[in-house]
C-alpha cells in the first residue's frame, strides 16, 4: 500500500520556515542553502495541493492553511523526536513512563530514585501527574502510582504502604499535643479528594466530629502541608510525606492517633506489561524501597497482587 507521506526533509524545512517566517533563517538553522529550503517548500506545496506561504515584500507569511498545517506538523515532528529518544534510551537500560500522584512522587519517590540506578543502571523513569484513574489503553503509561481502590480492570496492583494520616499544624496554631476533642475546636483543613477523612478520624478516636467542618478545601497533600505551615488550620497528612517539615519543626503532630485507613499507595500495572523488563526492574526496586523505607515507625509490608 502506497502512503501519501511527504518527505521528512520537506516537513523539517517547512516547520523551521513556519517558525521563523523566513526561508533564510530556516536555512541557517538547518545548515542548508536558501535555495534548498525553497525547493523543499515548493515540493511540499505541490504534494499537499495548497499554498502554505504567501510571498510578501519583506519575505514570506503563512497562509491560513499553512498555519493549521504548521501546528500539526510541529506536533508530529516533536512526537517522532520523543519516540526516537525513547527507543535510544531502551538500548541503554530501558524507559518507564509512569503516572504518579504528585505529592507522593515529589516527597517520597524522587528523593529515593537515585538508588534505582544501583538496582537498574540506565533505567529512565518519566513521570506525569494523574490524580484520578484512567484507561491504560488510551495512554502511553507503563504503570501508575495511585492511592485508593486498586481494583482497576485488566491490571495488577502491588501494595506499597498505607497512608495512615495524622493531624498536623504549625506550632503557631497549637504549641502542644492535644486531645481529639480539643482538635475539633481548631480550624480543620479539608482535602477535596478525601471528604470524609476528618469524620472518620474523629469517629475512630471516639469523639463526636464537629457539626461545622466547612474549612478551606484543597486537593493535594502538598497544598494541605503549605496551608498548615502557614497557620491556616490543622491538616490530616501521612507523616512520611512531610518528614522534612516535622524534623525542622515547621509542622508538629497534634495527636499520634491515625484512623484505620483502607487507603494505601499501590503500583498499578496493566496485565499486558507485567513482564516488561523495565516494569519488572522498577517494581522490584519500588516494593523493596517501600518495605524497608516507607515511613518512620511503620511496619514493613509484603507486596500483594490484586486483580
Amino acid at each position: 500500500m502506497r502512503h501519501r507521506f511527504p518527505s521528512t526533509r520537506a516537513l523539517q524545512a517547512f516547520e523551521a520556515a513556519s517558525r521563523h517566517e523566513s526561508f533564510t533563517r530556516a536555512a541557517h538553522e538547518l545548515s542548508l542553502t536558501q535555495g534548498a529550503i525553497c525547493r523543499q517548500i515548493a515540493s511540499l506545496e505541490q504534494h499537499v495541493g495548497v499554498p502554505l506561504f504567501e510571498r510578501i515584500r519583506r519575505g514570506v507569511r503563512l497562509t491560513d492553511a499553512g498555519e493549521r498545517y504548521a501546528r500539526m506538523v510541529r506536533g508530529h515532528l516533536q512526537a517522532m523526536e520523543r519516540d526516537t529518544l525513547a527507543i535510544m534510551a531502551h538500548q541503554a537500560g530501558g524507559v518507564l513512563d509512569l503516572a504518579v500522584v504528585p505529592t507522593f512522587a515529589t516527597r517520597w519517590l524522587l528523593p529515593r530514585l537515585a538508588s534505582l540506578q544501583v538496582h537498574a543502571p540506565g533505567l529512565q523513569v518519566n513521570m506525569v501527574t494523574r490524580t484520578t484513574p484512567f484507561m491504560f489503553e488510551e495512554t502511553g503509561f507503563d504503570a501508575a502510582l495511585y492511592s485508593g481502590n486498586p481494583r482497576w480492570a485488566g491490571t495488577e496492583a502491588y501494595f506499597l504502604m498505607h497512608e495512615n494520616p495524622v493531624p498536623v499544624c504549625s506550632p503557631t496554631l497549637a504549641a502542644t499535643p492535644l486531645a481529639p476533642a480539643a482538635i475539633a475546636r481548631l480550624p480543620l483543613l479539608q482535602q477535596s479528594t478525601r471528604p470524609t477523612a476528618w469524620r472518620e478520624w474523629f469517629g475512630s478516636a471516639g469523639v463526636m466530629a464537629p457539626n461545622d467542618m466547612a474549612g478551606m478545601r484543597l486537593e493535594l497533600f502538598s497544598m494541605l502541608a503549605q496551608a498548615a505551615r502557614d497557620g491556616l488550620g490543622v491538616a490530616l497528612i501521612p507523616a512520611f510525606l512531610i518528614r522534612p517539615e516535622l524534623d525542622s519543626g515547621q509542622l508538629i503532630i497534634l495527636n499520634p492517633h491515625s484512623s484505620p485507613d483502607p487507603r494505601a499507595f499501590h503500583l498499578i500495572v496493566p496485565e499486558r506489561k507485567v513482564s516488561q523488563p523495565s516494569v519488572v526492574k522498577f517494581r522490584q526496586w519500588l516494593v523493596d524501597a517501600a518495605q524497608h523505607g516507607a515511613a518512620v515507625a511503620e511496619p514493613a509490608f509484603s507486596p500483594r497482587a490484586v486483580c
